[in-house]
C-alpha cells in the first residue's frame, strides 16, 4: 500500500495543475491517471482559447478567476516554457439582435475590469480583419484573448509537479474510495493508496468518483463536438481569434490561428454524446458557419477533422450551472466537479484555489524548495541556422529530420519518449510530429520504431493512441 498526504485523481489539465500547486507545500503527492499518459481525455481536444473574461456573470468565481488567470497567463507560460500567443479576439455579429448581445458582453466585461475591450463598427472590424465577410455590423475586440496548446500546457504542469516531488501513477484506474481514521483509502486496479486528503479532478467521471463516497448535487452530461484544422499554407486566414455570434441566437463558431500556424475551426455541439468519432452533421455545421463568416477560406485546405467529448455539468434537477462548482463534501476531500469552459484558461487558478484551501485544512507549511520553472523540449525549427548547426555538431540526431511537415528531428522525438511518451500521439502532443499536412503518413513508421526500441516491444505492439477514457471503471468512453 502506498501512503501519501494527498492523492489527486485524474491527470488532465486540472489534475496536473492541482498537483503542481500542491507541491508548493510540504506534502507528499500522488497523481493518478487511468490512461497511459496525461492529458489524453478532455484536455487533448480543446478550442485552445485563453478567454479574456467578458462572458461570465460578474461576482461569480468563474468570472473572477477568468480575468485573473488571463492577466497572469504570460508569466505562467514563461515559468513552464510553453508558447503562448496573445493574438486578441474579435466576436462578430451580422444583425441587430447579435449586436445587442455584443453590447451586453462589452458592458459586462467593462464591469469586471477586462482590459482593452472595444466595441467596433462593422467597418472598423473589417479594417482590422479584412478576411471577414461583408455585412458585419459590429464586433467586440478583446486584445487580451490568446491561444495556447492545451496538452503542452498540461504536460508541462505535470513535468513541473514531478520535478517537485509529485508521484505520477499511470495506468491506474480508481475502483473505490472509503473513509478511514487517518483520511482515505483508494482502491485501484493496481495498488491501494492511503492518504490524508483527496482532490477529485476526474473530468467526465468526476461526479461518479465523488459518488463512490459522498453524494453530489452535480451531474455531468457529456457533449461531443467536431472540429476542422486547415493547413498552415491555407490562404485568407485571420490573424485574430474570430468568434461568430449568430443572429438566431444558436451555436456560434470559433476560428483560432494556432501556434503551429494551422487554423482551428469549431466546435459543433452534440448533446449527450460520448463518441470521439466525428459526425457528418457536425462537420457540415462547422463548414456552413465558416463559409458565412470567412468566405475566403478554402475548406479543401483541411488537413484533419477530429471530435472531442466535453463535460456539461448540470444540477441534479437538470438546471444549468452558471459558475464553477467546487465541492467539499467531506474532510480534506475536494472535487473540481462542475468545471467547463473556460477550464483551460483557469486551470492554474483552479489548482491554486484547491491547493490553498487543502493546505490550510491539513496545516501544511510552504515548501521553500518549490521551483516553478520547467524547461521545454528544444525545437530545432525555432533556432537560427547557426545555432541549429552547432546543435547538430553536438548531437547528430538533431540533424536527422523525421517529420518534414513540422521540422521535427530524431533528437526531439527521443526526448519526448524520455519524458514519458509511450504512443505515437504521445510524441505528437509533445513535439508535434505528425501534426502537419501529411498527418504522419511519412514519419509515423519512424516514430513507431523509436518507440518500439525504447519500450522493448515489437513495432506492431506500439499504440498510435485512442480517444480518452474516464478514470473510473465502467466508464462509457470508447476506444
Amino acid at each position: 500500500m502506498w501512503d501519501f498526504d494527498v492523492v489527486v485523481i485524474g491527470g488532465g489539465l486540472l489534475g496536473c495543475f492541482a498537483a503542481r500547486n500542491l507541491c508548493r507545500r510540504k506534502l507528499h503527492i500522488a497523481l493518478l491517471e487511468a490512461r497511459e499518459d496525461v492529458c489524453t481525455g478532455i484536455s487533448r481536444a480543446n478550442t485552445a482559447i485563453v478567454y479574456p473574461g467578458y462572458d461570465h456573470k460578474p461576482g461569480t468565481l468563474k468570472a473572477e478567476m477568468t480575468v485573473r488567470a488571463n492577466a497572469g497567463f504570460d508569466a505562467l507560460c514563461r515559468e513552464l516554457d510553453v508558447p503562448f500567443s496573445r493574438c486578441g479576439s474579435l466576436m462578430v455579429s451580422y444583425g441587430e439582435k447579435a449586436d445587442t448581445v455584443l453590447k451586453k458582453k462589452y458592458e459586462n466585461g467593462l464591469s469586471m475590469g477586462v482590459p482593452g475591450l472595444r466595441l467596433l463598427s462593422g467597418e472598423e472590424a473589417r479594417k482590422m480583419e479584412p478576411v471577414l465577410a461583408e455585412g458585419v455590423t459590429s464586433a467586440l475586440y478583446a486584445p487580451t484573448a490568446g491561444t495556447v496548446n492545451p496538452w503542452k500546457l498540461g504536460i508541462a504542469a505535470c513535468e513541473n509537479a514531478a520535478a517537485n516531488g509529485a508521484e505520477l501513477c499511470l495506468n491506474t484506474r480508481v475502483l473505490g474510495i472509503r473513509k478511514t481514521a487517518e483520511g482515505y483509502r483508494i482502491e485501484t486496479d493496481r495498488e491501494t493508496f492511503s492518504c490524508r486528503a483527496v482532490v477529485n479532478c476526474a473530468g467526465l467521471a468526476a461526479d461518479r468518483v465523488q459518488e463512490l463516497l459522498f453524494p453530489t448535487p452535480v451531474h455531468i452530461a457529456p457533449d461531443a463536438a467536431d472540429y476542422l484544422i486547415l493547413d498552415r499554407a491555407a490562404a485568407n486566414k485571420p490573424t485574430h481569434i474570430v468568434q461568430y455570434e449568430p443572429e438566431d441566437g444558436g451555436k456560434g463558431l470559433s476560428v483560432v490561428p494556432t501556434l503551429e500556424g494551422s487554423l482551428l475551426l469549431g466546435p459543433s455541439e452534440r448533446e449527450n454524446e460520448v463518441d470521439f468519432a466525428v459526425s457528418e452533421e457536425g462537420l457540415s455545421f462547422v463548414c456552413e458557419r465558416a463559409a458565412l463568416v470567412l468566405p475566403g477560406l478554402n475548406l479543401q485546405d483541411t488537413i484533419r477533422s477530429f471530435a472531442s467529448v466535453r463535460p456539461n455539468p448540470q444540477n441534479v434537477d437538470g438546471s444549468s450551472i452558471g459558475s464553477f462548482v467546487i465541492e467539499h463534501p467531506g474532510p480534506a476531500f475536494w472535487s473540481l466537479i462542475g468545471v467547463k469552459t473556460p477550464g483551460l484558461t483557469c486551470a492554474d487558478e483552479l489548482g491554486r484555489y484547491v491547493a490553498d484551501r487543502l493546505a490550510a485544512e491539513l496545516g501544511a507549511e510552504e515548501n521553500p524548495a518549490f521551483d516553478p520553472h520547467r524547461t521545454g523540449i528544444r525545437r530545432v525549427r525555432d533556432l537560427p541556422l547557426s545555432q541549429r548547426a552547432a546543435l547538430v555538431r553536438e548531437n547528430p540526431d538533431y540533424g536527422e529530420i523525421l517529420c518534414h511537415c513540422e521540422d521535427v528531428s530524431k533528437a526531439e522525438v527521443l526526448e519526448a519518449i524520455r519524458r514519458g511518451a509511450v504512443s505515437v500521439d504521445g510524441v505528437k502532443r509533445r513535439v508535434g510530429a505528425g501534426m502537419g499536412r501529411c498527418q504522419g503518413s511519412r514519419c509515423e513508421r519512424a516514430v513507431m520504431e523509436l518507440l518500439a526500441e525504447a519500450l522493448g516491444v515489437p513495432v506492431t505492439a506500439v499504440r498510435k493512441d485512442g480517444p480518452g477514457s474516464e478514470i473510473l471503471e465502467g466508464s462509457h468512453g470508447k476506444d
